[in-house]
């Protein structure tokens, strides 16, 4: 089992290192130019960049207060080892495609040395689970965000606006509701049953279900089980999500003052481009997400911030900073997550 574990981590360390290798080779722009960028920047680095300190270690409470109601009394993961996973799981997410899933199968195998295999598991599948929740909650509170801005005339309204909003509103309530039966009567042997229904996956994922059924509902318990017997880590977990997209939206911010967007350096100004920042960090995470295949979301991304900065009112210039600038701190902690991954615990 460790000598697996070994070459499973090992694979993965590989597939992380090669997709920093193609990021690198893949910018939209030259390394001259790319430079440029980067000493534009300057100092604002270090503040873009160390956000993410932050970020990761509410993202790892959020992930330790579904841990913690999960576990057994004889278990014990500290709150550290918990960080590193969620350093390491994020830099493998940011590094593979078909969603950024790839960070999750790792983090039940890491976790699974210090926790038994279905609370592992069930603790992997909760926060993915919250994570995607939160970015609901994200996308449908940036709705009322720029209904708020709107109506001190600081953004424009029209018909398309409004039909863009709405159509969000609908997707996230629609999201609520799935989720929310998720939570409520458990969702992994629901999705390996519609997984049986697609074409040339069915009989592997019939034998995968009949093998592995008394693990799968044990897994759907614990989700169950969070949600009604442990509210408060159910809550918990989830405003710490939610409020780790509210400090990423920082590194946004100070882009933006670094431009000299800033509405005039009082406090009024600055709180209304923050709330700009979280409207670009909104949609555009909106749009990567739904076009979330590609790895690393190769020029997702990039057209993202371009497209939501333009529709706020800034120049496209502005939006191509923000992005080669995000990118690079991207390969900054997919690095530190791969260095992390060979600390072994």
């Amino acid at each position: 089992m460790n000598w697996t574990r070994k070459k499973l981590n090992n694979l993965f360390f590989i597939i992380g290192v090669a997709a920093v290798v193609v990021m690198m080779l893949t910018f939209d722009v030259s390394f001259v130019e790319l430079w440029e960028h980067v000493t534009r920047a300057g100092y604002w680095l270090i503040p873009i960049i160390g956000v993410w300190i932050f970020v990761y270690g509410l993202n790892a409470l959020a992930w330790h207060c579904i841990i913690k109601s999960n576990k057994r009394e004889d278990e014990h993961v500290g709150f550290w080892r918990i960080y590193q996973l969620t350093i390491v799981g994020y830099a493998l997410n940011y590094a593979t495609p078909v969603g950024g899933l790839g960070g999750e199968p790792y983090r039940i195998m890491e976790l699974s040395k210090h926790v038994n295999k279905e609370s592992a598991s069930s603790s992997v599948i909760l926060y993915a689970m919250m994570h995607f929740l939160a970015h609901f909650f994200l996308w449908f509170s940036s709705i009322f965000i720029y209904l708020g801005l709107v109506a001190i005339g600081d953004l424009p309204y029209s018909l398309p606006v409004g039909i863009i909003l709405g159509s969000i509103a609908v997707f996230c309530m629609v999201a609520f509701y799935v989720l929310g039966k998720g939570y409520q009567k458990g969702l992994v042997v629901k999705v390996v049953r519609w997984v049986c229904m697609i074409p040339g996956l069915k009989r592997k994922t019939r034998r995968f279900l009949v093998k592995n059924n008394e693990l799968l509902h044990n897994i759907d318990e614990q989700i169950i089980s969070l949600h009604h017997r442990d509210k408060r880590a159910f809550y918990s977990s989830l405003v710490l999500e939610y409020f780790s997209r509210i400090v990423q939206s920082l590194e946004i911010f100070f882009m933006l003052l670094l431009f000299g967007v800033d509405g005039g350096g009082d406090f009024a100004g600055l709180a209304v481009t923050f709330l700009h920042s979280i409207l670009i960090l909104s949609f555009t995470s909106l749009f990567a997400n739904m076009i979330g295949f590609l790895p690393m979301q190769l020029g997702v991304q990039e057209g993202g911030f371009v497209i939501s900065i333009a529709a706020l009112g800034l120049s496209a210039a502005l939006g191509i900073f923000v992005s080669i600038i995000c990118r690079v701190r991207e390969i900054i902690w997919i690095v530190i997550g791969l260095l992390l991954m060979r600390i072994e615990e």
